[in-house]
């Protein structure tokens, strides 16, 4: 059953006064079997039924996302930035790659550059979940070649905008 047809079921039982089907053609026949008892509603209706609709499937879990798009307040949309610095055998181990390859899937945005001390810093900006995630990445699992003795976290703040657009590697 299409999500069109299970919107039509639930705003019948929701909405039994109005109708439920504004999506007839212009002559007014339904354009689906289960349109058949549906009469034309205002738009008005319709788009009340729905914001009840996307409600309800909500509380269902039923919409996927893609990660750190749409969530609210709730579910982790602050923003924060932290620094990081990571110890071990991270240069030379394409540590810098990988950890830009994991921001991204991510969605962070934020830098990564190798130090002069042998060490791997930079900055990881984005929602406080997929932050957390990528804490301990960078903590425990890195590069497949790397060997990581520590990682520190530092300066971290609540943001209200992201200041990079991407995730880069600073040579």
């Amino acid at each position: 059953m299409g999500l069109h047809q299970r919107a039509c079921i639930f705003l019948r039982t929701m909405l039994p006064d109005l109708g439920v089907c504004p999506s007839l053609a212009e002559d007014g026949a339904p354009r689906c079997a289960l349109e058949s008892s549906c009469r034309r509603i205002p738009v008005s209706a319709h788009l009340a039924g729905v914001g009840l609709l996307i409600a309800f499937l909500s509380t269902l879990d039923c919409f996927v996302r893609a990660p750190g798009v749409g969530m609210n307040m709730a579910e982790g949309d602050t923003l924060i930035s932290v620094d990081y610095e990571i110890f071990g055998k991270v240069q030379g181990v394409f540590f810098r790659k990988y950890t830009q390859a994991e921001g991204k899937k991510l969605g962070l945005v934020g830098w990564v550059q190798n130090t002069d001390q042998g060490t791997v810093q930079g900055q990881l900006q984005g929602p406080i979940s997929q932050v957390r995630h990528m804490q301990e990445w960078l903590e425990t699992r890195g590069s497949p070649k790397s060997h990581i003795d520590r990682a520190n976290f530092r300066n971290e703040k609540v943001i209200v905008k992201l200041d990079y657009s991407d995730f880069q590697i600073v040579k």
